[in-house]
């Protein structure tokens, strides 16, 4: 495999990142070969980021000169609007800057945690969540998504979720399929 980039991972925070970084890992990709975009902290909105930097992104994803990129992962919060209207707002940012949306054929996954990552980690320790609330407790430190992360894997290798699972990460799990085998 080429030595440059395999996977882009856009984001809006550090637990997105750490997260996601952890599962790729999991799932046998090579981390050295992730190139992250987060949102700054505290420069503004990172939903709006990761909304501004999405069409770049995909433009980039299929530029002929950027061929060893196999794949772009999209995080971001669905807050109250939820999975469609988030992945909506990607497609139409796109149309906005003459960019042609995703393709169905495009290893692009959209992954929106509904209110936020903290509610799929809540599921993933074990709970039972309900998506229509936001109050879902932050960790104490990133990093210690690891055995959330774990969880999620478990569940993949055995194809299926713990019910009830969650909509939105039901539809991550859909979308995570778009992705080239590592």
């Amino acid at each position: 495999m080429s030595r440059g980039v395999q996977l882009v991972l856009l984001c809006e925070d550090r637990q997105h990142e750490t997260f996601f970084r952890r599962f790729l890992e999991k799932a046998g990709w090579s981390i050295r070969h992730l190139r992250v975009e987060m949102a700054p902290p505290g420069k503004g909105s990172a939903e709006q980021f990761v909304r501004d930097r999405f069409p770049n992104e995909l433009a980039a994803y299929r530029s002929r000169k950027n061929q060893v990129a196999r794949g772009l992962i999209v995080v971001r919060d669905g807050d109250n609007k939820g999975v469609i209207a988030r992945i909506q707002e990607l497609l139409d940012a796109c149309v906005a800057q003459g960019i042609e949306p995703r393709r169905d054929d495009e290893a692009v996954a959209i992954l929106i945690p509904t209110w936020n990552i903290e509610g799929w980690l809540a599921y993933l320790g074990g709970s039972s969540i309900d998506e229509t609330k936001d109050d879902y407790p932050r960790l104490n430190r990133e990093r210690e998504c690891k055995t959330h992360v774990n969880n999620l894997y478990e569940m993949c290798q055995q194809g299926a979720l713990r019910q009830p699972a969650p909509e939105s990460l039901k539809a991550a799990c859909e979308e995570y399929r778009r992705l080239p085998k590592s």
